[in-house]
């Protein structure tokens, strides 16, 4: 999400786009289901806006959702750290 911001589904499939140089795709057969298990676990807050005589929804983290983040972020690091040593160990048993 952006910083302190909200984002709608497009958007997020875009930032997602940019971010990864076009590596990582998401659908919106994916993003949108797991933004509604996110919503649903109370780390989400959705906001429906009327923008050219469309309804959109903006998602933006809850203060769970950001410290949840901050969980699973420290978590995949460990498992970074983890496969580093897998594959490049500093020492090997002969």
């Amino acid at each position: 999400m952006e910083e302190g911001g909200k984002m709608y589904g497009y958007e997020i499939t875009q930032k997602v786009k940019a971010l990864t140089k076009g590596e990582l795709h998401i659908t919106e057969g994916a993003l949108y289901p797991a933004l509604h298990k996110l919503e649903a676990q109370g780390l989400l807050d959705v906001e429906v806006a009327k923008v050219d005589n469309r309804l959109r929804k903006y998602y933006k983290l809850t203060e769970q959702g950001k410290k949840e983040t901050v969980n699973r972020l420290a978590e995949l690091e460990e498992f970074i750290r983890s496969m580093e040593q897998l594959l490049n160990p500093k020492w090997r048993i002969s």
